[in-house]
């Protein structure tokens, strides 16, 4: 499919899927630089957008929203992408408005995010090269585990985030780290009881309400980010 039609059924279906802001910033925000990155960049590398997220909305550090230009979500990959231009605005930055854009950033990669980050100069004028760059990510992170189960792939992402949580593992948290809805959450989390892994948090024991993990079943250390 070329890349106008392809990319127009891809905006209609997230536009059809948005709501409030983001579905304004889709209609508005989705600029020149951002569309540039998609025909030049990602559709030549993959020939498709699949799980893959425009203006995707993700919660600020300061209990607010923010926005990615894009989001990668291919479990146990999420990936930001940020575009960043060279002009009048990018020149115009306080210096508040900068540290603002790195702490930003900081909180994206403390909850388990990882970014890559393209100039605008880059995309117009090295494609093949942003290019190369992103292939390489995905082939680290998607070929990584190619000798492990998918249940064995999806249970050591809940246990790292349990270990990074300072407070006890919710089924909800799972539904947001893999994107997925609750029942599934909760067949995972009982099979990581089965297996120890995780224990049951709090007083409840028929309905069990959030968990903590089994630190003397597991070595800590082989969890950590």
């Amino acid at each position: 499919m070329a890349f106008q039609s392809a990319y127009n059924l891809w905006m209609e279906g997230h536009l059809h899927k948005s709501k409030g802001e983001r579905r304004r910033r889709l209609i508005e925000g989705h600029g020149h630089a951002e569309k540039l990155f998609l025909e030049q960049v990602w559709y030549p590398a993959y020939r498709h957008f699949e799980n893959l997220h425009p203006e995707y909305e993700v919660a600020d550090f300061r209990d607010g929203t923010r926005y990615l230009d894009f989001a990668f979500l291919q479990f146990p990959v999420r990936l930001a992408v940020e575009i960043d231009g060279y002009g009048p605005h990018s020149a115009k930055q306080s210096r508040w408005q900068f540290a603002d854009s790195l702490m930003r950033q900081n909180h994206l990669v403390i909850d388990g995010w990882r970014i890559l980050r393209f100039s605008y100069d880059d995309v117009n004028e090295k494609p093949r090269t942003c290019q190369q760059v992103l292939q390489q990510f995905m082939g680290s992170r998607l070929g990584a585990d190619r000798f492990a189960t998918e249940s064995n792939i999806i249970e050591a992402e809940v246990l790292r985030l349990a270990l990074r949580l300072d407070r006890f593992l919710r089924p909800r948290d799972v539904c947001e780290l893999l994107q997925i809805k609750k029942d599934k959450a909760h067949r995972i989390l009982h099979s990581m009881l089965r297996k120890k892994s995780l224990l049951p948090a709090g007083e409840g024991e028929l309905k069990i309400r959030c968990y903590k993990v089994n630190r003397d079943r597991i070595d800590e250390r082989s969890w950590q980010l």
